[in-house]
């Protein structure tokens, strides 16, 4: 039995991690509860106190294929290298100078978004080349 899951960030800035997120996966941030034409109504109607408002988001892939993207807003601030990354998979199919050029451009496109670039890893005999890359917040990612 396979089982529905999302992927999980805690964040200090849901709403900007998930807007971040929506640019560099394609998604887009989760709708409204019918009867709601925002969230903002929603919470107001569910008598949420606003410094509350930005403790959660989510992305969804449009098409309903893809998991979910969760972000919770924690008190701490991330303090190691991550366990689990997402690997974005910016260029199938292809390899050496094309795959690496094709990555350097969604590197550029999310840098400018508000990532930040890590390293390159050139095609070699195990790797088809990537680039390590940091969200907003600093979790790892790589363009793969």
């Amino acid at each position: 039995m396979a089982l529905e899951f999302q992927v999980t960030f805690d964040c200090a800035d849901p709403a900007a991690l998930a807007a971040f997120w929506a640019e560099a996966t394609g998604g887009q941030l989760e709708a409204p509860p019918p009867g709601f034409e925002s969230w903002e109504a929603a919470l107001e109607s569910w008598a949420v106190p606003p410094e509350e408002w930005n403790s959660r988001s989510a992305v969804v892939d449009p098409a309903g294929n893809g998991p979910r993207l969760f972000f919770q807003r924690v008190p701490e601030a991330k303090a190691a290298k991550n366990r689990v990354h997402l690997d974005l998979r910016a260029a199938p199919g292809t390899a050496g100078e094309a795959r690496m050029t094709q990555l350097e451009s969604v590197a550029a496109r999310l840098v400018a978004l508000g990532a930040t670039r890590v390293r390159r890893q050139d095609p070699g005999a195990m790797d088809a080349g990537h680039i390590v890359m940091q969200d907003p917040e600093g979790n790892e990612f790589c363009l793969d």
